[in-house]
């Protein structure tokens, strides 16, 4: 009922725990607090907080229009509505080695589990897109260090994205991102975010490169390969996540609905496609507000 009965502490400790494990965890992105409800639900082990879903969701690009505190907000809102880890975008940054410091402390107190650090220029742009560009070792190992000493909570996750990959073709590209890896690690990176590989291999060779978690983005529409859970996990990826899934389902979905209604005026043939109120009123937890209040829950929806 409410939020999440798990503290903040004892999530980023338990996540830490099972990610030590070596197993793959799958993190879908969630798009509001109701949909990381139902990622726990379904018995998910972390809910992902994408920066592209939080831009879009403003109906803005993603291309670092987003503020830290509209990033935070949002950020706290989801995480507090599941027991689950939740890690966050937070672009690069929101500024400079100090600004970087201020958004890791800020994202703790939203109640965070971590949050990725990339080493794109400002503005960034999505990772998936061509054109991109990185800022140069020295600056991006700069982010990582202003993140690492600002932390609190020894157990929120500081992972370094690094989007290097994709700003040179062929094996070449592939060096440039293991190195990369290696400086991001070497600078005090928990983790690490390869973006935008496009095959199994690649992946592999990031795992030879570094001896810390690692996260793979199975985005659809992108660089990489929609790969299995069991295919990454069999190359030793740690993370796995969804972005925008959610969303670009959810949305796609809306936009048929609304086709349906222009073209029939009415959602009868829709019905079966959509969550039942009874569904909706369990994910919400009526029943747990009737402690509180007698008058909340008394009535039945029938199926």
């Amino acid at each position: 009922m409410l939020y999440s009965k798990t503290t903040p502490a004892d999530k980023r400790r338990l996540f830490r725990e099972r990610l030590a494990t070596g197993e793959l965890l799958r993190f879908p992105g969630a798009f509001n607090p109701l949909s990381a409800r139902m990622i726990e639900q379904k018995g998910f082990e972390g809910v992902y907080i994408s920066g592209a879903v939080l831009a879009a969701d403003l109906g803005l690009p993603d291309i670092g229009l987003t503020t830290l505190t509209e990033v935070a907000g949002r950020g706290k809102q989801i995480a507090r509505m599941t027991d689950l880890p939740a890690i966050i975008d937070a672009d690069t940054g929101f500024g400079e080695p100090m600004n970087v410091a201020r958004t890791i402390q800020e994202l703790e107190d939203a109640g965070l589990a971590g949050a990725h650090i990339e080493d794109q220029i400002n503005p960034k742009r999505c990772g998936h897109l061509d054109g991109k560009a990185v800022v140069d070792e020295a600056t991006a190992t700069k982010r990582i260090r202003a993140a690492r000493d600002a932390r609190r909570d020894e157990n929120f996750l500081i992972m370094a994205r690094t989007d290097i990959r994709a700003t040179a073709d062929g094996p070449h590209g592939l060096d440039l991102a293991k190195d990369r890896a290696k400086a991001l690690v070497d600078a005090g990176a928990d983790a690490i975010f390869p973006e935008a590989m496009r095959t199994l291999e690649e992946f592999e060779a990031i795992r030879s490169a570094v001896d810390v978690p690692l996260l793979a983005n199975m985005t659809e529409f992108g660089k990489s390969e929609l790969f299995t859970a069991k295919q990454l996990a069999d190359v030793g990826m740690n993370i796995v996540i969804w972005p925008v899934s959610m969303l670009r389902i959810s949305m796609g979905a809306t936009g048929r609905a609304l086709d349906t209604i222009i073209e029939q005026g009415t959602l009868t043939s829709k019905l079966d496609e959509m969550q039942h109120r009874a569904d909706l009123y369990e994910l919400v937890d009526y029943e747990g507000y009737n402690h509180f209040d007698t008058s909340v829950f008394n009535f039945e929806v029938a199926r």
